[in-house]
């Protein structure tokens, strides 16, 4: 943080706390001419709605000072004045958060450590391995859940982790490099290919689905099909290949949608997944035991 803008967060910071006993010091104060307390200050509102001239409640003032005062307090102990680190040198970063880790790490290691070397195929279907796949649960409700749902049924951009139809391939290697190293899926657009085209590419994709289209318009989205370079990632067969991330489109299984508008949307425009990469966070045994959960997912 730069030298400004560490002295523009104090400013604001101080001017904030310095306004609020200001404006506590000026509606507590006597002005000339105003009512007695008690009576009436001639204001009204909605016709018969008069405000008194009643001091602030005790209790609301003493709120008020204590919220001040931990204020003041906070920022002395803590960083929140730009670059002042409190008196305590607090960091998230620092020193406590370390031996916080450090001491998570020192009971919780062991017990990811002990599963590790353990086939991930076991780890997913053996009973002698249920606290495995409850651990396994957990990382996810953690870190996975956000996109996949807590069920791992996915939505709409998000796969579905329990059908066994897997973009990158469903083998346990296969969908540990997909959580390890993140995945990059990436469907170019086709608007260049123009409406006519692009609306009968979409009914030869649903007809390799199993879905009722015109028979005509299916034919001439053969065509563009195969003369477009939807075949050098999905295949003369549409079947996809799990090496590029090219889905299937004969399952009816549809990331984005598989209504004739979504189809469309997704040529027109293209789609761009992204997996984040979890290794860097999570580390060997704690992927190796996610890895083991999802795969549970798709064989229930």
């Amino acid at each position: 943080m730069s030298a400004f803008w560490s002295g523009w967060i104090i400013i604001l910071s101080v001017a904030n706390i310095l306004g609020c006993v200001w404006l506590i010091w000026w509606t507590m104060r006597r002005r000339t001419g105003e009512a007695a307390q008690g009576d009436v200050t001639g204001h009204t509102w909605d016709g018969d709605l008069q405000e008194y001239n009643n001091p602030l409640p005790r209790w609301w003032l003493w709120l008020f000072y204590i919220t001040l005062i931990f204020a003041v307090g906070y920022l002395a102990l803590y960083p929140g004045l730009g670059d002042f680190k409190g008196v305590l040198g607090w960091s998230s970063q620092g020193s406590q958060y370390t031996a916080e880790m450090d001491k998570a790490a020192e009971k919780y290691d062991p017990i990811f450590k002990q599963y590790a070397t353990v086939a991930v195929a076991d780890l997913a279907s053996k009973p002698e391995y249920q606290e495995a796949r409850n651990m396994g649960k957990r990382l996810f409700l953690t870190y996975c859940m956000q996109c996949h749902g807590s069920d791992g049924g996915g939505a709409r951009g998000f796969p579905n982790l329990k059908d066994d139809e897997w973009q990158w391939g469903g083998s346990a290697d296969q969908i540990k490099a997909s959580i390890a190293n993140g995945r990059n899926a990436v469907m170019p657009a086709q608007a260049h290919l123009g409406e006519e085209k692009v609306d009968q590419a979409a009914a030869y994709v649903m007809s390799l689905a199993g879905r009722n289209v015109d028979a005509a318009e299916a034919a001439a989205g053969k065509e563009v099909f195969m003369t477009a370079g939807c075949i050098g990632c999905h295949g003369m067969d549409g079947t996809g290949n799990p090496l590029l991330g090219a889905p299937n489109l004969t399952d009816n299984i549809w990331l984005y949608g598989g209504s004739a508008g979504a189809i469309k949307q997704t040529l027109h425009k293209g789609r761009a997944g992204v997996m984040p990469a979890q290794q860097d966070l999570l580390g060997d045994e704690k992927v190796h035991l996610l890895t083991a959960y999802v795969y549970s997912l798709s064989k229930q």
